[in-house]
């Protein structure tokens, strides 16, 4: 844990230096600049409303809302989870160089990928004045709710970067499971409603309780739409499960991260 600490101390200019870095060069040959970051999820958000909501008759209240604020935390989670799993790989030249903590790569794209995620909340916001829906203290809990998909995150991403390094085929892997995960998450519908019509109710409270995703997604839109309360007992309990993956995985790079540049 000290040296956690301070390596969080010693390179945090370096995440911050190397995330803006990475921010400016996305944008760097395009007319739109930071423009692509919303254009993408609100394209997506557009098919599915008329798919879902527009052919199948989707009955949840403010459903355009509803499918932006899944599609810009799926981003976020699929973002980073995809980055992590060749993330050594891709920054060979760098790890090979000088020594970084390899779980500072990792804070680099969270750096990135929190930035692009709030510009899109900033929409959300936006969406929400726009169709008049109505405003809650309970906002209030996006930020605990944020907190916990990024930590858990953080922790999936650890240990990701490691097995990326030696196992080569995790990537299409990941591929396969994030793309299951997806439509298991509730994007354009709400899992626990939908599943538990079709096979129980208990089915569909399972479905979401045990996936930190719909969790997190179900929750930001209780709070953001409904003006209800979060599932927060899960919200907890999904944040202390991230910390101690966190913790796991961290132990897990500082204990083999001198072989990293061995193997790519």
């Amino acid at each position: 844990m000290k040296r956690f600490v301070y390596d969080i101390k010693k390179y945090f200019y370096y995440v911050i230096y190397a995330g803006q870095a990475e921010l400016k060069a996305e944008i760097a040959d395009s007319h739109l600049n930071w423009l692509w970051w919303v254009i993408e999820p609100f394209c997506f958000m557009l098919v599915y409303t008329f798919i879902f909501g527009m052919v199948f008759g989707a009955s949840e209240e403010y459903y355009t809302v509803f499918i932006f604020i899944g599609i810009t935390m799926w981003d976020f989670f699929n973002r980073m989870l995809t980055d992590s799993v060749k993330i050594v790989k891709n920054n060979k030249s760098i790890v090979s160089r000088v020594y970084l903590p390899k779980y500072m790569l990792i804070l680099v794209k969270l750096y990135v990928n929190i930035f692009k995620m709030l510009i899109s909340f900033a929409i959300v916001l936006l969406m929400m004045f726009f169709y008049r829906v109505p405003v809650t203290w309970n906002i209030l809990w996006s930020i605990p709710i944020l907190l916990a998909m990024i930590m858990v995150t953080f922790g999936i991403c650890t240990f990701l970067l490691h097995f990326g390094v030696y196992v080569e085929d995790l990537s299409n892997v990941l591929r396969i499971f994030l793309r299951l995960m997806f439509y298991a998450t509730g994007i354009f519908y709400d899992v626990e409603k939908r599943v538990g019509a079709t096979f129980g109710p208990q089915i569909g409270k399972y479905l979401t309780e045990w996936n930190p995703m719909a969790v997190m997604i179900s929750s930001m839109r209780r709070v953001l739409l409904y003006e209800s309360l979060p599932q927060y007992k899960w919200v907890a309990a999904w944040f202390l499960g991230g910390l101690l993956i966190s913790v796991l995985g961290v132990r897990l790079i500082y204990k083999n991260e001198n072989s990293y540049i061995k193997v790519v």
